[in-house]
């Protein structure tokens, strides 16, 4: 194949290059070197995202987080350096933006979502000034930890969009390290935090809230339920929340020394208008099987997908195996089997509830406690911060990307 021809075909074609692309790819090499793949992906850096609170919070460096996307590719499969423009599942193809054509005889569609930062007025102009910040971005993370180290004490708030969002526990994450760090920098009671939430609840699963309230409560934070940030007036250092009760929705204005920012989230567009997506935009696939509800010979995994887990790298981990397994028995004609693989909705959360404490939150499905030690996950451990800080990365970087598994299971557990 050139990098000009305007028509290619493959095997398998994956529409999207992260962690969910990356992963499917190493494992359908291992498991099947004779296949053609290709990749379609448009970046050139890949970036480890669950990274980017501990950039933030000055743990990790931004280089930390990041590896040329060249490097990750496997080999014998192809990567077409661009964006998928339009999907045509009933012609089996894909349109790229640099006008080619990919014919495939099976889809695996993985290409992210969106990180709407137009969506709130002011934010796109104000991050990286004034105080505001976001670690919903490598560059923004950096300007995180810049901010965190400037402030002197004052009002910081904090934001959480409505739900879904990639690594939902990420908005809170920074908010217990950013109080943590103002009580080791002595500021801590110089300081107003506000964490405002959009919707009526701290965590989604249940099981976890009580530990995760008394930090809340340990460093003085007070916490805003159906609260969404609407605007940013970076200059003026005020920030509007749309904030609803039993009386409806109003205005209320908070000024701000340092604003730590989550962007709304959704599908991309070229997912949404395609005829791969639900009615909410979504790639519409079976929440167990990740084929998909219409075209059986595409799957969906990753941050894209309809699937009511949490979107984290965790998940993409336990989907890219049951992605493999349905793939190949499809094409070896086992696709009916008993034996189909199944996803039990499983993500990992290592909730940071302090510079050397996590409450590693494992659960699947319904909310479904699902650790992988025989542990009570709720109580905060040193030893959850160790592995999330120098094992997880590595295991990111040397194992799921390159299409190992490891024989250690979660499995659900009452407690």
């Amino acid at each position: 194949m050139s990098a000009t021809s305007d028509a290619v075909s493959c095997d398998v074609l994956i529409v999207g290059g992260g962690a969910a692309g990356i992963a499917t790819a190493a494992l359908l090499r291992r498991r099947r070197p004779g296949l053609d793949i290709a990749i379609v992906e448009p970046h050139s850096v890949h970036c480890y995202q669950p990274g980017w609170t501990l950039v933030g919070a000055g743990v990790m460096t931004r280089a930390q987080t990041e590896r040329p996307e060249v490097r990750l590719i496997p080999p014998g499969v192809r990567w077409m350096r661009s964006a998928a423009a339009a999907f045509d599942p009933d012609n089996d193809r894909v349109d790229l933006v640099d006008g080619r054509r990919v014919s495939y005889r099976r889809l695996v569609a993985c290409p992210g979502l969106k990180t709407d930062w137009a969506a709130i007025p002011g934010l796109a102009k104000s991050l990286g000034r004034n105080g505001v910040c976001s670690n919903y971005s490598a560059e923004g993370a950096q300007r995180t930890w810049q901010f965190l180290q400037q402030f002197r004490g004052g009002t910081a708030l904090f934001t959480q969009p409505p739900m879904p969002i990639k690594c939902p526990g990420a908005p809170q994450k920074i908010v217990y390290l950013a109080a943590d760090h103002f009580r080791r920098s002595n500021i801590l009671n110089q300081t107003r935090i506000e964490f405002h939430v959009a919707g009526d609840a701290l965590f989604g699963v249940g099981f976890f809230v009580p530990v995760l309230k008394s930090r809340i409560e340990r460093y003085g934070i007070d916490l805003h339920y159906h609260s969404n940030l609407k605007s940013i007036d970076g200059d003026n250092r005020i920030a509007t929340f749309a904030v609803s009760d039993a009386d409806g929705t109003r205005d209320e204005q908070r000024a701000f020394d340092l604003l730590h920012a989550v962007p709304p989230q959704g599908p991309l567009d070229v997912v949404r208008d395609s005829p791969l997506a639900n009615a909410a935009g979504w790639i519409d696939v079976d929440q167990v099987s990740l084929r998909h509800v219409r075209y059986g010979n595409v799957w969906g995994l990753g941050d894209a997908t309809s699937t009511p887990n949490s979107k984290t790298a965790a998940a993409v981990r336990m989907q890219s195996r049951v992605v493999v397994d349905n793939l190949l028995a499809d094409i070896d004609g086992l696709s009916n089997a008993a034996a189909q693989a199944a996803y039990d909705g499983y993500a990992s959360c290592p909730l940071t509830v302090s510079y050397d404490e996590v409450v590693m939150a494992e659960f699947g499905y319904g909310g479904r406690i699902m650790p992988t030690f025989p542990l009570d996950p709720r109580v905060p451990r040193r030893s959850m911060w160790e592995l999330t800080r120098h094992v997880v990365p590595r295991l990111y970087w040397d194992v799921m990307l390159r299409g190992h598994t490891l024989d250690i299971a979660h499995r659900p557990r009452d407690f």
